[in-house]
């Protein structure tokens, strides 16, 4: 008669929080090179391929330096997290990273963001309104954003970009100043007879 291990819950997860075997998780690829761009992927797990589910679906690829920006904000808010449920508090690694999938969802959310800011200092701004958020709401806005453009080629579609002006102070550099009439030219009262 063969004896069985005892299993602990930590020893069922990888990561931050994500499920050792088949799960429907999230896949954050940092590369070895420093200057190389992160991509942040879905992988439906056991379920992709079947019913017409894909096998994963790269969300978005982040300049590293953007990444670098944003990183320690989700990490310190998901380790919380993790720890108040008795599991391993990682750190972002070269290679691999799985994630969650709820966690996933709102790692996409910050990094949606950050894809559109102008510098590193605008990312950390972003990663700040990001944290304040409750993760309900980053679930829906993860929900309203991958019904409409949630894949890496979709950077400039509309939610997507929704996203960094919420997030962020709005201001795009070629935005041009609003022009006012002046009040010399009020506009004319057409005479219907």
């Amino acid at each position: 008669m063969s004896q069985t291990k005892n299993v602990k819950p930590a020893d069922l997860v990888e990561g931050f929080g994500a499920a050792a075997f088949g799960a429907h998780i999230f896949r954050v690829e940092i590369p070895a090179a420093a200057k190389g761009d992160v991509t942040i992927i879905e992988d439906y797990g056991l379920k992709g391929g079947d019913n017409g589910v894909p096998p994963r679906e790269t969300r978005l690829v982040l300049p590293r330096r953007f990444w670098s920006a944003i990183a320690e904000t989700a990490r310190k808010d998901f380790s919380t997290r993790l720890k108040a449920r008795k599991m391993a508090t990682p750190r972002w690694t070269t290679g691999d990273n799985k994630v969650d999938r709820m966690l996933g969802k709102e790692l996409c959310v910050l990094a949606w963001a950050a894809e559109h800011a102008n510098s590193v200092d605008e990312c950390k701004a972003i990663a700040a309104k990001w944290a304040a958020l409750k993760p309900e709401e980053r679930w829906w806005l993860f929900s309203q954003t991958a019904a409409e453009a949630g894949l890496a080629e979709d950077k400039d579609a509309g939610w997507r970009k929704a996203l960094y002006h919420a997030l962020s102070s709005g201001k795009a550099e070629n935005k041009k100043a609003r022009s006012i009439r002046p009040a010399d030219d009020a506009p004319t009262t057409l005479q219907l007879f």
